[in-house]
């Protein structure tokens, strides 16, 4: 049986649109993408779904705090899961949150980091890398975002990039995935579940 774990953010976790700035709720489990995702893989494969609203790549959170420095938890995940055969890695969007001011091309270099540090611990086989879908300035986050439209020109461009360079399969969640108009960031049900049937061929591909 082959293990994979989706290590993300609120996306991954199955965050709503949000109605009220930071009053969230959940899509129901069938209705989130990993959840998705391993119904279309089949009992042949153990998907663990690892996404905690607010986490970045490798920055620390002075405001909603929380551990939610991405590459500060990770050995401990991995090793709590351990051995995995693949690990989905989508994180990138909430370092566009105003409050980090950081590039597209850093957001990569930052994810490139991740995937070392996972291949540093020996026990992920493979790395899946997945560029978030753009988020838009919109909604009740628009003002936790002001400014990410710009800063996340050519963000997927550079995953890619980086992806190439580690030698990891890559998939472009913008292809598929359109953010929520309520929140400019968050998913509704059907793009979950189209987002979970891509991620089922991309993850046979991974592992073939």
């Amino acid at each position: 049986m082959a293990v994979i774990l989706c290590y993300g953010d609120s996306n991954t976790h199955g965050t709503k649109p949000m109605e009220i700035a930071g009053q969230s709720d959940r899509h129901r489990a069938r209705d989130r993408w990993p959840d998705a995702m391993a119904r279309a893989l089949g009992a042949e494969h153990s998907v663990l779904s690892e996404g905690l609203p607010g986490r970045t790549t490798v920055h620390e959170d002075v405001v909603e705090g929380g551990m939610r420095n991405g590459l500060a938890v990770l050995p401990a995940i991995l090793h709590s899961h351990k051995p995995l055969d693949l690990m989905v890695l989508m994180l990138g969007t909430n370092d566009l949150k105003n409050r980090f001011s950081v590039s597209a091309y850093e957001i990569s270099r930052s994810l490139e980091r991740i995937v070392l540090a996972a291949r540093a611990e020996g026990v992920v086989g493979r790395v899946l890398l997945v560029a978030p879908p753009p988020v838009r300035e919109c909604g009740t986050l628009v003002d936790v975002f002001a400014g990410a439209e710009a800063r996340q020109v050519d963000m997927a461009m550079h995953i890619r990039a980086a992806a190439g360079r580690l030698g990891c399969p890559f998939v472009d969640a913008g292809e598929t995935v359109t953010v929520s108009g309520k929140d400019g960031v968050h998913w509704d049900a059907d793009a979950h579940l189209r987002f979970g049937a891509v991620m089922a061929d991309a993850v046979r591909a991974a592992l073939a």
